[in-house]
C-alpha cells in the first residue's frame, strides 16, 4: 500500500511524518514536486505515484489575508482540490484495479459559530470568512467528484511542536511582553497535529476508511484567553518561560480582524472515535507534550 501525502512541509504533513508506520510506503510531497494548482501537473503527478491513499493537507491558511487575497486562497483551497479529485478519478479509469482514496483536511471554519452543542459532521455549514468559504468549496469539490472514495476530515486550533502557531506566538510574546490581552469570547479545542496525524494513520492502517463527513480535535474546550493562560502556566513549570505576566480577557469587539471568526467551534469527534478505535486526548495534556518538545529541542 502506498501513501501519497501532500502540503509535507505544514504542521500537519511534518506531525504525519513523526509517526507514519514504518511498513507503510509514504512519499511526502510539498509545491516543489507538485503545484497543486496546476491541474495537468497534479494529474501527472499522481499518475506517477499511483497512490493508495493520497491526504491533502495543503491549504491556504492565512484567514485574515484571504479577505483580501480571496482569488489565491481560492486556488489553493478549492481549485487545488478539485484538481487532486479530478486527477484521482482519472488514475482510477487508467489503472484498473487501483482504488485511489482521499482524506481531505478541512476547517470548524466552515461553521458560523452560533451553535449550543458542539458541531456533527452532519450539520448545516454557515461560514462568515473568505477562508472558511474557501475551504467549505474544497470540501464539496471532492465530495461532488468522488463521493464514494473520500473522507472529510474537519479540525480545528491546530498547533504543533515546529512552524507558527497560536503556542509559539504566546510563548514569544509572554518572553518580550510585560502584559497581554487575548480574546476571551470564542470556544474551541486546540489541536496537537500529532493526535489529528495519528487518527489518520489509524483510519488508513486499520483499513477503516469509510466515506464521509468527519470531525478529529483533542478533547474538551476552552477559549483563547484560556489556552494563553494554560501555556504560559505549562511553560513556567517546565522553564520555558522565567515569569508569568497578566493575561488579560478582551471582546472580540475589542480585537477586531479582518476576517471573522465563529465565537463557538467546538466539533463532536465521536463519529472518528468510533471509526478508527481510539478516544480523542485531553488538550491541555497534549499542550504539555508538544511542550515538553520544545524544551528538549532547545537542550
Amino acid at each position: 500500500m502506498s501513501v501519497l501525502i501532500l502540503g509535507a512541509k505544514g504542521q500537519l504533513g511534518q506531525a504525519l511524518k513523526s509517526v507514519q508506520p514504518a511498513e507503510e510506503s509514504v512519499i511526502y510531497a510539498d509545491i516543489e514536486e507538485c503545484d497543486l494548482t496546476q491541474s495537468d501537473a497534479v494529474s501527472t503527478y499522481l499518475h506517477a505515484i499511483c497512490p493508495d491513499y493520497v491526504v491533502n493537507c495543503a491549504a491556504y491558511t492565512a484567514v485574515d489575508k484571504a479577505e483580501s487575497d480571496r482569488e489565491l486562497c481560492y486556488r489553493i483551497n478549492r481549485d487545488a482540490v478539485q484538481n487532486i479529485a479530478d486527477g484521482l478519478t482519472l488514475l482510477a479509469k487508467d489503472k484498473p484495479g487501483l482504488v485511489p482514496r482521499l482524506i481531505h483536511i478541512s476547517t470548524d471554519f466552515v461553521f458560523d459559530g452560533t451553535s449550543k452543542r458542539p458541531y456533527l459532521p452532519g450539520d448545516e455549514p454557515g461560514p462568515v470568512s473568505v477562508y472558511g468559504s474557501s475551504k467549505l468549496a474544497g470540501e464539496m469539490a471532492a465530495l461532488t467528484t468522488m463521493p464514494e472514495q473520500v473522507m472529510i476530515i474537519r479540525t480545528a486550533w491546530l498547533y504543533y511542536t515546529e512552524g507558527a502557531n497560536f503556542v509559539h506566538t504566546m510563548l514569544r510574546l509572554m518572553a518580550e511582553k510585560p502584559e497581554l490581552s487575548v480574546v476571551d469570547d470564542q470556544r474551541g479545542s486546540p489541536t496537537f497535529a500529532r493526535s489529528l496525524a495519528s487518527a489518520i494513520w489509524k483510519a488508513i492502517t486499520r483499513d477503516r476508511f469509510i466515506p464521509g463527513i468527519y470531525h478529529w480535535t483533542d478533547a474538551g474546550e476552552v477559549t483563547w484567553c484560556e489556552f494563553a493562560r494554560a501555556i504560559q502556566a505549562e511553560a513556567v513549570e517546565r522553564g520555558l518561560l522565567t515569569r508569568e505576566i497578566p493575561v488579560h480577557g478582551i471582546t472580540t469587539d475589542e480585537y477586531p480582524t479582518a476576517a471573522s471568526r465563529p465565537a463557538f467551534s467546538v466539533l463532536d469527534t465521536r463519529k472518528l472515535e468510533q471509526l478508527v478505535g481510539w478516544s480523542t486526548t485531553p488538550w491541555r495534556q497534549n499542550l504539555g507534550i508538544m511542550l515538553d518538545e520544545v524544551k528538549a529541542n532547545q537542550n
